[in-house]
C-alpha cells in the first residue's frame, strides 16, 4: 500500500442530480450506451477528485472555492457531453445537487501503476 501526497473530495448525488439526469431519458439517444440510475445507483457511484494535500482541515474550503466548477461540469459532462441539457451552473447549484466528503488521507492499495491522461 502507499499513501499518495494527495487530499481528496468524493461526492454523492443528491435527489436533484438524479431527477436531472432522469430528465435526459429520450433526450440522450440509448444508441449512446447510457443507462440511467437511480439515486442510489448514482451515490453507490460517486466520484473521487484527487486534490491538492492538505495540511489542515481548514484548507478544503479554498480547494473547493477553486475546484467546483470543475467538478460539477465533470458530472454534468457524464451525462450530456455536448451541454445539450445543462442547466446554469453556480456554486448554490452544486451544493444542491452534491454531497461532498473532504478527505485529508488518499492511499492507493493497488499495486499496479496509476495512469493518467489530462481531460
Amino acid at each position: 500500500m502507499k499513501i499518495l501526497n494527495r487530499s481528496s473530495f468524493t461526492l454523492l448525488a443528491k435527489s436533484p442530480f438524479a431527477q436531472w439526469v432522469a430528465s435526459l431519458e429520450g433526450k440522450i439517444s440509448a444508441d449512446d450506451g447510457y443507462e440511467l440510475l437511480s439515486l442510489e445507483q448514482l451515490r453507490e457511484a460517486g466520484s473521487v477528485y484527487l486534490i491538492d494535500e492538505v495540511a489542515q482541515e481548514s484548507d478544503f474550503d479554498d480547494l473547493m472555492q477553486a475546484g467546483w466548477e470543475k467538478m460539477f461540469k465533470n458530472e454534468l459532462a457524464a451525462w450530456d457531453e455536448f451541454e445539450d441539457y445543462w442547466p446554469p451552473i453556480s456554486a448554490s447549484l452544486f451544493e444542491q445537487w452534491f454531497d461532498v466528503q473532504a478527505n485529508v488521507m488518499t492511499f492507493d492499495l493497488s499495486a499496479d501503476p496509476i495512469m493518467t491522461a489530462t481531460i
